[in-house]
């Protein structure tokens, strides 16, 4: 048979378990093991992406927020996002304290560790498409590590202390 006809079995591991700090295992139904399907995987939809900065650069953290961002999401894709971004334990969640009906997010040390990918991103998007928020590159280029450095600074006095148990 002709390398390109070639099929590759699907990778045969346990469901990933609920984040707990180790290194979840690769989902039975994931395509393989390799590093680049994982991330795809997890964040290659339209809409992980774009909530995991909204958290990052415009501190989003309820459901509201997320609603009412400029790209319109859907209710119904919205909570499914969450929800897995949660099972994959790159954000966590709680309910208000002030109000229990209230869910609110947070992104996890695994979400944060994301902030150079997005930042590469938005470097490469402004490189090659036409984008706007030129303030944001320009900011990025100037001093990205800085920039890196911002936000997870934010993460820490923001999100780190109110992350639950």
């Amino acid at each position: 048979m002709p390398k390109s006809r070639l099929r590759l079995k699907p990778a045969r591991a346990r469901p990933a378990a609920k984040f707990s700090g180790a290194r979840a295992r690769p989902s039975a139904d994931w395509r393989s093991s390799c590093p680049l399907n994982a991330s795809v995987e997890i964040l290659g939809d339209r809409w992980s992406l774009l909530i995991i900065r909204d958290m990052m650069l415009r501190g989003f953290h309820s459901y509201k927020e997320f609603l009412d961002s400029y790209e319109h999401i859907a209710t119904n894709i919205l909570a499914d996002r969450l929800r897995k971004l949660e099972a994959h334990g790159i954000i966590t969640s709680r309910k208000d304290a002030s109000d229990g009906r209230k869910v609110i997010y947070f992104l996890t040390e695994k979400g944060v560790d994301l902030a150079p990918v997005l930042t590469e991103m938005v470097l490469w998007a402004a490189a090659h498409e036409n984008t706007e928020n030129q303030a944001l590159v320009r900011q990025i280029q100037a001093d990205k590590q800085k920039f890196l450095a911002t936000i997870r600074h934010r993460w820490l006095i923001r999100d780190a202390h109110r992350t639950p148990e």
